[in-house]
């Protein structure tokens, strides 16, 4: 006689199936938002070394695979727009860098800065500002100074000491070192943006930015996780 399929092995199979679907989905359209973003910002730079565009599009799909991956797996304690591949939260009036206290900074750094760490930075250009995280390359604890990876030097207190190249001949820019808190690292995540007039369209973060939250001690945010490779 044939024995009849155990009901409720079925129903377990079937919902594991559904869950890797929905996986295999949300890992779909995560990949499809990234490439889409980073196509365009492709087409929009200009490009003088035909090879280095091509070392790029040739590592684009690793990249933007281990992002969606790291977007999907939801060890951020945001909200994530798979359409948008892009964490929500609520926005505040106005920056949250406005309050910062470079007393209170000074403080922070002298204690917690270590190379790998990720920090937030204020960028203003003209009435125009958001804040971004790089990563701390270089520390020189005789004059209290760090250099973060894109942004350049500061001092412990927050203080640019010396713009990146590409800020040198822009008067417009000021950059201010930031202490992290949730509510600024929040800020960063989200891409909020503000002018003088109040909140603007948020910006869109790069795989780099993304890639760096991933490293993010979200209690603390004083030690440096090794990133995501899966």
């Amino acid at each position: 006689m044939t024995q009849l399929p155990d009901d409720a092995s079925h129903q377990s199979d079937f919902f594991n199936a559904v869950e890797s679907d929905a996986s295999q989905r949300t890992l779909a359209e995560l990949c499809n938002a990234l490439y889409e973003r980073e196509l365009s910002l492709l087409a929009q730079q200009s490009h003088n070394q035909v090879s280095l565009l091509r070392r790029r599009i040739a590592g684009l799909s690793h990249h933007v695979k281990r992002t969606a991956r790291f977007l999907a797996n939801g060890s951020v304690p945001l909200t994530l727009d798979e359409h948008n591949a892009s964490w929500q939260a609520r926005q505040a009036v106005k920056s949250p860098a406005r309050n910062d206290k470079p007393e209170a900074t000074l403080r922070w750094y002298t204690e917690h800065a270590k190379v790998g760490l990720v920090v937030p930075v204020r960028v203003q250009e003209f009435d125009n500002e958001h804040i971004e995280l790089d990563s701390i390359d270089r520390i020189q604890p005789v004059n209290q100074t760090l250099h973060i990876n894109k942004l350049g030097w500061f001092d412990f207190s927050g203080t640019q000491v010396e713009s990146p190249a590409r800020y040198r001949s822009a008067n417009h820019f000021r950059l201010t070192l930031l202490k992290p808190s949730k509510t600024i690292v929040t800020a960063a995540c989200c891409g909020h943006s503000w002018n003088h007039k109040g909140r603007t369209s948020p910006r869109t973060l790069t795989l780099r930015e993304i890639l760096l939250v991933s490293t993010l001690d979200w209690q603390r945010f004083t030690t440096p996780k090794p990133p995501e490779h899966r």
